[in-house]
């Protein structure tokens, strides 16, 4: 039995072979493509479950091409590339990767990657409300539907993930470790840009001003708290 359909998206024809042989030794089914373009075509075809993308490829570009998967797929996205500043991994984020590893990496450590991308929601708390419902904002946590000023919203699957989270804490702060293990993996806890950037794609899409949170408020130096304001969650 298939552990899950895997594309990777590398120029290089060695790395390719390389994860193929991993990957199909650990139950994971796997297709290819060669560059951006070939993976926008493959995409709806396969229908894989997750995206393992180099960002240096010819044509479109890493960043682009995951632009354009994001738009259209709720797909895990793992980016891989050898840059590793916290500028890089910004960008990626902000393009839609749901992860991002650093080239060399060992293989023990982006299968653990992958094993986390594909078991969404790793932590799903129990206390959290079956609706929430204020002035402007209607969350059906049942059906995973967003209202914003009465108009629908997406989130992808880790804002959706976040937001759950920070709602079942609803008025206590949430550390910046705990938020990451709770909704990337216990291997998380040292990646607050991950933490910036899905908090500030949170707020664009469920705040009426995001420039002033009234929901997703920052406690400095701690991490994070989703203020209901003033009202309550529906259990």
């Amino acid at each position: 039995m298939s552990a899950g359909k895997i594309l990777v998206v590398d120029d290089d024809p060695q790395i390719r072979r390389v994860m193929r042989a991993t990957l199909v030794g650990h139950k994971y089914e796997v297709i290819e493509a060669r560059n951006g373009d070939e993976a926008l075509t493959r995409i709806p075809a396969e229908m894989p479950d997750l995206v393992l993308l180099d960002l240096n490829m010819p044509g479109i570009g890493g960043l682009e091409t995951c632009r354009h998967l994001r738009s259209g797929s709720d797909v895990p996205i793992i980016v891989l590339s050898v840059r590793n500043t916290e500028k890089d991994k910004v960008a990626a984020l902000d393009a839609g990767a749901d992860d991002y590893v650093t080239k060399p990496f060992g293989m023990e450590e982006l299968l653990a990657r992958i094993r986390a991308a594909l078991r969404r929601a790793p932590t799903s708390p129990d206390n959290v409300p079956h609706a929430l419902a204020t002035s402007d904002l209607q969350i059906d946590f049942d059906t995973r539907r967003i209202r914003v000023a009465g108009k629908e919203t997406r989130l992808t699957p880790k804002e959706f993930d976040l937001l759950r989270y920070l709602v079942s804490q609803a008025g206590k702060p949430v550390p910046h470790r705990e938020l990451l293990q709770a909704v990337w993996g216990p291997d998380y806890g040292d990646e607050p840009e991950y933490l910036r950037v899905f908090i500030n794609q949170l707020r664009k899409k469920i705040e009426p001003n995001p420039a002033k949170p009234k929901y997703i408020l920052t406690e400095p130096w701690v991490g994070y708290r989703f203020a209901s304001g003033g009202d309550s969650p529906n259990q």
